[in-house]
């Protein structure tokens, strides 16, 4: 016990002082220390003062934080603490979304500088300042959402051309491409009027006039920072009556999902133009020799919530493997297809060719084509088969398996023109059949 006691005082009496402890330990723990504590770590000694300006430290936290490289670093000429301090004064209150969109830009400017060069020359060059940023708000006389500043600091968006940024579809009658709109172009389209009040418009379409737009105020209905194609209501007398497809929680969430789609080829890039397309790659069936895969894409501008018609494409691709003997090729002669909708209803169709196509099939051939469908319930999936026979025998018929493919419309919110009528009708109905219990019960 007198041991213990004395170990005790002499611990008590000796003061840690930091001076003494070597340089590498406390650099170690330094590096787990973010920006923030560092620099109050500078504060408590001038031992600790002259430690978290050891430049390995910020290095670490330009590459977090500002996505350097030790190529800016020597452009720029200056330490790491500098740059970072600069970078912060800067670009500080977007700490928390610069990374993420600084990162998904670089992503899809290397993979189309790659895959499609043509679209990066419709980039804008130019990043915008804070204060053509706070002119914009002051325009419009509503806040923008920090990540889309932040996102507009590094990259003003695209020209007003064609194909646009934000994806193509196309059809045998119908051509969607939506750009993704600089700053001033899309303030110009900031709505105020009834039913898409404080919407700011994200992408344009030259030849659909289809914007999508994202919500600056909490509104009408609308969550703040949403995004949304808007869907008139049809049956709706009033106007201002608008229904959304929704996209995106926010800009990031949007932005940043649909660049993945992009880098990671789920996008297919066909003629120079990236086609929103979406594989479940369990949608491939291969029977013998051939492979048939599908992927789809909801058209929201061809859809409506009131009354209900959601439309859709699908485009599918038929393959004979390259290994396959010359004598297997053949000739496409039928379709079959089963649909089922959300309500459990089966349709059966059945066709000569594929959109007035009799393809032929050889050892590695490819053969796409594009179609569509429209229904009435929110889901619906197709399943079937097509009917080939054989060149070098015209009686050897078989078919070729299409693997069942779903079709699910994106989340919608109504209008709140018809939810207010609907609680209207709710209220109405409960108010007579209160009455109607309360004259039976006289």
């Amino acid at each position: 016990m007198q041991a213990i006691l004395v170990a005790e005082e002499m611990a008590a009496s000796m003061a840690l002082n930091l001076d003494n402890l070597p340089s590498d330990p406390l650099l170690l723990i330094l590096s787990f220390l973010d920006f923030r504590d560092l620099v109050s770590c500078s504060l408590v000694s001038r031992r600790l003062n002259e430690l978290t300006g050891h430049n390995p430290l910020w290095k670490g936290l330009c590459q977090k934080h500002w996505l350097l490289t030790e190529a800016d670093k020597a452009q720029r000429g200056q330490s790491w603490k500098e740059l970072f301090r600069e970078f912060y004064a800067d670009l500080g209150h977007y700490i928390n979304h610069y990374t993420t969109l600084k990162k998904a830009w670089d992503d899809l400017k290397s993979y189309l500088g790659q895959k499609c060069p043509r679209m990066i020359a419709s980039l804008k060059g130019m990043s915008l300042t804070e204060e053509e940023l706070d002119a914009i708000e002051a325009q419009i006389g509503c806040k923008l959402p920090n990540d889309y500043r932040c996102s507009y600091r590094i990259h003003n968006g695209q020209k007003l051309v064609v194909p646009g940024l934000m994806g193509s579809m196309a059809l045998s009658n119908h051509y969607r491409s939506e750009d993704l709109l600089d700053i001033e172009t899309a303030a110009g389209g900031f709505q105020q009027r009834k039913g898409m009040r404080q919407c700011l418009p994200l992408t344009f379409c030259f030849h659909t006039g289809l914007s999508q737009y994202m919500a600056l105020e909490s509104t009408e209905g609308r969550v703040r920072n949403e995004i949304f194609y808007h869907c008139p209501d049809q049956l709706a007398q009033d106007p201002s009556a608008i229904d959304m497809f929704i996209t995106g929680s926010s800009f990031t969430e949007w932005f940043t999902s649909y660049v993945q789609n992009v880098v990671t080829g789920e996008y297919p890039i066909i003629r120079d133009q990236i086609f929103r397309y979406v594989h479940d790659k369990k949608c491939v069936a291969t029977t013998g020799d051939i492979t048939v895969s599908v992927s789809t894409s909801f058209l929201p501008e061809l859809s409506s919530v009131h009354p209900p018609h959601f439309f859709f494409t699908y485009r599918i691709r038929i393959e004979m493997a390259r290994s396959a003997l010359p004598e297997s090729a053949c000739q496409l002669d039928s379709r079959y297809w089963k649909i089922t909708n959300a309500n459990g209803n089966v349709e059966e169709v059945r066709g000569p060719g594929v959109v007035g196509e009799f393809p032929v099939m050889t050892p590695g051939k490819v053969h796409e084509y594009a179609s569509c469908t429209t229904f009435s319930t929110t889901s619906e999936y197709m399943e079937g088969h097509y009917t080939f026979h054989r060149l070098k025998n015209k009686e050897e018929v078989f078919d070729i398996s299409i693997p069942r493919f779903h079709m699910v419309c994106p989340p919608f919110r109504e209008s709140i023109v018809r939810s207010v009528c609907k609680h209207f009708l709710y209220c109405y109905n409960n108010f007579f059949k209160l009455l109607h219990t309360l004259l039976a019960g006289r």
